[in-house]
């Protein structure tokens, strides 16, 4: 049996499973994101996920939305659809302190999904399972497909954002990995029917690693 993959894990009946891409290697589908760190009282409480699938990725969403407006129930029901798969798979993130994994909230306070262009988006906060101190702390998150069957990256640190009322408490640094020849080989040998052993944490070897550093 396949490994689970981004797409499989986003599929609504045939949605997105229908739409890969025509290359032959892995990934087979993109997700541009950019995040925000969301804070109260001086506490960061988590991340505002702004992930925009690729155009192929997107195509068979946005049919079945058709001519939906905008906050319809359509789009509703997608979203739900669509964060569920997304919860059950832990937000395909892994946030860090110190060293130990921070757990999640099982259930974001918001999230919605949209169109831009011929692209859909998925917007969500990312809930910490409790909030946590800013002042003096560094925190180190990732968000990956472990198959690598969807490449989820940030363009650059541009991507990433500081409330600017913390902009000289906190900021973000962007650390993109650069796989062995022989890794990147064996990533671009890969037919999309195929799936890497699961101890090999494909996905994992081209995850970019964000750190979050505050005064």
């Amino acid at each position: 049996m396949l490994r689970y993959n981004m797409l499989t894990r986003l599929t609504i009946g045939a949605i997105l499973l229908a739409a890969t891409p025509l290359a032959w290697s892995h990934p087979h589908s993109f997700i541009d994101m950019q995040a925000t760190l969301v804070h109260k009282d001086n506490q960061l409480t988590g991340l505002k996920m702004h992930w925009v699938m690729d155009e192929i990725t997107s195509a068979d969403l946005l049919y079945d939305a058709g001519e939906a407006k905008p906050g319809s129930v359509v789009w509703k029901k997608l979203a739900a659809q669509v964060m569920a798969n997304v919860l059950g798979q832990h937000y395909f993130s892994e946030f860090w302190h110190e060293g130990k994994a921070v757990k999640f909230d099982n259930l974001p306070p918001e999230y919605s999904l949209s169109r831009e262009g011929h692209k859909a988006v998925l917007d969500f906060i990312l809930p910490l399972g409790e909030p946590r101190p800013l002042a003096g702390q560094r925190y180190t998150f990732s968000t990956f497909d472990p198959s690598y069957f969807v490449d989820m990256y940030y363009d650059s640190e541009k991507s990433l954002h500081i409330p600017p009322e913390l902009a000289k408490q906190c900021q973000f640094s962007l650390h993109t990995p650069k796989p062995n020849a022989s890794m990147q080989a064996y990533a671009l040998s890969l037919d999309k029917a195929d799936a890497p052993p699961e101890d090999m944490d494909l996905g994992q070897q081209f995850a970019q690693t964000v750190t979050l550093t505050c005064q």
